[in-house]
């Protein structure tokens, strides 16, 4: 039975490695698997490392994050590596320590998800330069996220496509319709694109 628990560990890893990009999301992902499942709760420094680590995780991904999440998270996952009772935690310390090595967290405290996963730490942006007024953005839009006026050839003066960021969900459908590239991904504290 444990072996099975103990392989069921990997194969969260795996899924978290699979579906996610960006390693705080890998993490985040792994934790709740874990807690949700093979997580035996017997043993303090897992128990509590892992539900703590799950706070702060999502501090960082909601762009909440700071220096002292990702103190206290490397604090906790090297306590767990060398206090966790099984194999489980121990090897959910190694996950957390391997993630970290990325250099991601610190990008994230900084207010950029280098993966764009993160949805608190991105915008999507139209680049009136570059856009034609199609009006393509707009209808593919669910959300009516995209306003202003396709260009019709007997007028002038037109609202200029933009995208209100408080209805936008981020599901990215605009950027596939756009025919021109004028749709892109800016940080939302460096308001400065990283492509698409």
């Amino acid at each position: 039975m444990s072996e099975v628990k103990e392989k069921k560990v990997e194969d969260i890893k795996k899924e978290a490695e699979a579906t996610k990009k960006c390693p705080v999301n890998k993490a985040l992902y792994y934790i709740e698997e874990f807690l949700a499942g093979p997580m035996c709760g017997k043993c303090f420094p897992c128990e509590m490392g892992c539900y703590e680590t799950e706070v702060r995780l999502k501090n960082i991904i909601e762009g909440l994050g700071s220096e002292a999440d990702l103190f206290a998270i490397k604090k906790i996952a090297s306590e767990m590596l060398e206090a966790s009772r099984c194999k489980k935690g121990k090897d959910t310390a190694k996950f957390i320590l391997e993630w970290m090595e990325t250099g991601a967290y610190k990008e994230h405290v900084g207010g950029r998800c280098p993966d764009r996963e993160c949805l608190a730490l991105i915008e999507y942006r139209i680049i009136p330069d570059k856009c034609n007024m199609c009006g393509l953005c707009q209808d593919a839009c669910k959300y009516s996220a995209v306003q202003g006026e396709k260009k019709k050839t007997y007028r002038s003066g037109y609202l200029p496509f933009e995208i209100r960021q408080k209805r936008c969900t981020k599901c990215g459908e605009c950027i596939k319709v756009c025919p021109t590239g004028a749709i892109e991904i800016v940080d939302v504290k460096a308001k400065e694109p990283v492509g698409v």
